[in-house]
């Protein structure tokens, strides 16, 4: 699988980084991990815009969805070579909807289903192409999903939004990279069932045996280095911050 950063700040976008947005490839095959503020932009530099096979949100909060609005344009009005056939989309209850609600001006209250084949997301095992895949809800305050995708005896985990929840700790059991959020401080925030710090993360990546740890969603206003360092304090494997652009062979 390969692993390309399209975005990666947390809560708004940076000067240098998009919201939230991650590329995995394999076997020809594009699924796109959420599509937050700014990514529909940087998603170009590494793919064409029809040549996306599935996307998945893991919530629909704005900085993790809110491109999905300039992507159904993108889809629905295209006008060299018609409109392409609706792609999967993988969501919580109610993406259709918020969706429609946030561009608030579309032709009818159907047209998001015209592009987006929407599929409702719940905790379970199943393939996206050639990933197996399995999803847990995680704790944040609305519907949120981790994902393990599995590919030729090969993990990638994304953790998604959380706080801390004994389901990631089962999502990330093993994985060859741990794609983390790490949001939050340690000893500045201290905000339950909201976000994890750089040594919550570490420390999930420590009791996973994961092979490699990449820190992600951090806002512009929290210090990644420190984040960073107070990872390897408790986990001994490699920790990276996410970088827009960053591609990772997994």
């Amino acid at each position: 699988m390969k692993l390309t950063v399209v975005g990666c700040s947390g809560s708004f976008p940076s000067a240098g980084s998009a919201c939230s947005s991650y590329l995995v490839e394999a076997d020809g095959f594009r699924l796109l991990l959420d599509m937050g503020n700014g990514a529909l932009g940087e998603l170009q530099r590494h793919v064409g815009l029809y040549d996306l096979d599935a996307i998945f949100l893991s919530h629909l909060h704005a900085d993790h969805c809110i491109d999905m609005c300039a992507y159904f344009v993108v889809r629905y009005y295209r006008f060299d070579g018609g409109r392409p056939a609706p792609i999967p989309v993988y969501g919580p209850e109610g993406t259709e909807r918020r969706l429609t609600t946030a561009h608030a001006d579309t032709p009818s209250e159907h047209a998001m289903g015209e592009v987006f084949d929407f599929r409702t997301l719940k905790p379970g095992s199943f393939d996206i192409g050639p990933f197996s895949v399995r999803t847990e809800q995680v704790c944040h305050p609305v519907e949120t999903f981790g994902i393990r995708i599995e590919h030729e005896g090969r993990t990638l985990v994304y953790s998604g939004d959380t706080g801390t929840c004994e389901a990631l700790d089962e999502l990330a059991e093993g994985a060859d990279l741990f794609l983390c959020e790490a949001s939050f401080v340690d000893g500045k925030e201290d905000i339950p069932d909201l976000h994890l710090n750089g040594r919550e993360a570490g420390e999930y990546a420590a009791r996973a045996g994961a092979g490699r740890l990449v820190l992600t969603h951090i806002p512009p206003w929290t210090d990644a280095e420190r984040n960073r360092a107070d990872a390897r304090e408790v986990y001994d494997g490699p920790v990276e911050l996410a970088a827009p652009g960053a591609v990772y062979e997994v």
